[in-house]
C-alpha cells in the first residue's frame, strides 16, 4: 500500500488547484472583455408572440400545439416585434404611444419603456443588443437609443416616410428604406452621416439580409419586386419579380421577408395577393407561392426553420406555413390587423 500524502502536501496541491483555477478565470474574463460579453444560455419558451394593432394588444401561442396561452393590453398601436440577442426579451414598437416597450419573454411583464420619438414603427437591435436603432415616420429621422439607458445617441435626418431598418453584419452600417424618397439611406455609425443613396423600387418597404451579410434585400410594395444591393459596392444587382398566378398586378404588394437561418431560401410577403414567395437565395428565382390569409404582411421562421408564421392582416390571422411541403398547414386566431410574428422555440 502506498503512503497516504503528507497533511502538508495535500495544503500545497490545494493551493496551487486554486492559483490555477483563478488563473484559468482571469484569462477566461480578460477575453470576454476582449471579445465581448458572451448572451448567457436561455432554454427557449415555446411562444410565438404576435402584435395586433387595432386591438393594442400582444397574443402568446403555444409553438407546439398553437394553443392561445395568454393576451394582453401592450400599448397604443403595437407593430414591429423583435427578439434581444439572447432572447430573453422582446421588444415591441408602440407607435401611437411614441415608444418602445420591453417585455420578459418567460414572464410576459414589461420591464422597460425607452421613449424613442414620434411613431416608431420598425426597428433593429445591434449584435450586442446594446444599441436600438428606430425609424421615425413623422419625422423623416433614424434615431439611435442605448438600450440600458434608454438615452438617444445620436440621430440622422434620411427621406420621408423612413420604415425598414437594418445594420448590417459589421455593425458598421445601418440600412434605412424611405417609402416616399424610393430611396434606401446608408449611415455610417462611426460619423453619424447617410453615406449613400441607392435607388430601389417604388414604395420600398422592409429589409433583409442574405448570404452572410453580403446582400440586402429591398421589398418594393408597388412595384411588386425585391430590390438586390451588394453590400459591398451598395449598388442594385437585380430586381426579382413577382407575379403570382391569377393575382391582377396591383394586388402583389410585397412587405414581409424572413430567410432561412441556412440561408438557401427567402420568404416574401406578397400583402393583397395572400400568397408568400419562396425564392432560392444562390439562384435569386422564385421557386413556388405559398396561398396564406389575406394580406400577407409579418413573417417569422422557427429556429429549425420549419414553420412559416405569417400574419395576415385583413383576416385577423396568423397561417403556419411547413416549409417543406410549402403549405399553410394550420391558422391561428389573432386580434385584429396582426402586424409582427415574434418566435422563441
Amino acid at each position: 500500500m502506498k503512503p497516504m500524502p503528507s497533511p502538508a502536501w495535500l495544503a500545497g496541491a490545494w493551493l496551487l488547484a486554486t492559483a490555477l483555477l483563478v488563473a484559468a478565470g482571469v484569462a477566461e474574463g480578460a477575453q470576454g472583455a476582449q471579445d465581448g460579453p458572451a448572451p448567457a444560455a436561455r432554454a427557449a419558451t415555446g411562444q410565438v408572440f404576435v402584435s395586433s394593432e387595432k386591438d393594442d394588444a400582444l397574443t402568446a401561442y403555444d409553438a407546439g400545439s398553437g394553443r392561445q396561452l395568454a393576451s394582453w393590453r401592450q400599448c397604443r398601436r403595437p407593430r414591429h416585434l423583435q427578439l434581444s440577442p439572447d432572447r430573453a426579451r422582446l421588444y415591441v414598437a408602440c407607435s401611437d404611444d411614441h415608444r418602445v416597450d420591453v417585455v420578459d419573454v418567460a414572464t410576459r411583464k414589461t420591464v422597460a419603456s425607452l421613449p424613442v420619438g414620434d411613431d416608431p414603427e420598425l426597428f433593429d437591435l445591434s449584435q450586442d443588443g446594446r444599441t436600438l436603432y428606430v425609424s421615425n415616420e413623422e419625422d423623416a429621422l433614424l434615431s439611435a437609443y442605448d438600450t440600458g439607458s434608454g438615452k438617444r445617441v445620436f440621430a440622422v435626418a434620411v427621406g420621408e416616410e423612413p420604415e425598414g431598418v437594418r445594420v448590417s453584419a459589421d455593425g458598421r452600417h445601418v440600412y434605412v428604406a424611405s417609402e416616399v424618397a424610393n430611396l434606401v439611406h446608408v449611415v455610417d455609425v462611426a460619423s453619424r452621416k447617410v453615406v449613400r443613396n441607392i435607388r430601389v423600387g417604388n414604395r420600398p418597404r422592409r429589409l433583409l439580409l442574405v448570404r452572410g451579410g453580403k446582400e440586402l434585400w429591398v421589398s418594393n410594395e408597388l412595384s411588386a419586386s425585391v430590390s438586390v444591393i451588394r453590400t459591398d459596392t451598395l449598388e442594385v444587382v437585380q430586381t426579382i419579380a413577382f407575379a403570382p398566378r391569377g393575382m391582377r398586378a396591383e394586388e402583389v404588394t410585397p412587405v414581409g421577408m424572413a430567410a432561412r437561418s441556412d440561408g438557401s431560401h427567402a420568404y416574401i410577403g406578397l400583402g393583397r395577393a395572400n400568397h408568400v414567395a419562396v425564392v432560392e437565395v444562390a439562384s435569386r428565382r422564385v421557386q413556388d407561392y405559398v396561398l396564406v390569409g389575406r394580406r400577407a404582411w409579418g413573417l417569422a421562421l422557427s429556429r429549425d426553420n420549419a414553420r412559416l408564421y405569417v400574419a395576415n392582416g385583413l383576416s385577423d390571422d396568423v397561417s403556419v406555413v411547413d416549409t417543406a411541403s410549402r403549405k399553410a398547414v394550420a391558422t391561428l386566431r389573432a386580434g385584429r390587423v396582426p402586424h409582427s410574428v415574434a418566435v422563441d422555440d
